[in-house]
């Protein structure tokens, strides 16, 4: 059984509704993308919680820095016109 700890590191998205966006819910190891999206299944969907799961190999994710927040994110406080605040939607559209 200690094999599985050379196993990749795999983050676990669920969408839980058609509609909705991928929502990151864990991480797990697994030998290969097969394996992680059946425990991913086991692990984050026992109770029909999604509809559809993405595994992507943590090796493969770029973040940015959080100290790096304020040249990354500031430019765009001083375009107001990006925020969303200044639409109306019509009550047909959910989940925006």
């Amino acid at each position: 059984m200690n094999e599985n700890k050379d196993w990749p590191l795999w983050e676990i998205f669920i969408r839980s509704r058609a509609g909705l966006n991928h929502k990151h819910v864990g991480s797990l190891h697994a030998a290969d993308e097969d394996m992680a999206i059946e425990n991913a299944r086991d692990v984050y969907t026992r109770r029909n919680e999604g509809i559809s799961i993405w595994v992507v190999e943590s090796k493969y994710i770029t973040a940015s820095n959080p100290e790096d927040e304020e040249s990354l994110f500031d430019p765009a406080d001083n375009k107001i016109y990006r925020h969303p605040t200044f639409y109306d939607l019509p009550d047909e559209v959910k989940h925006m």
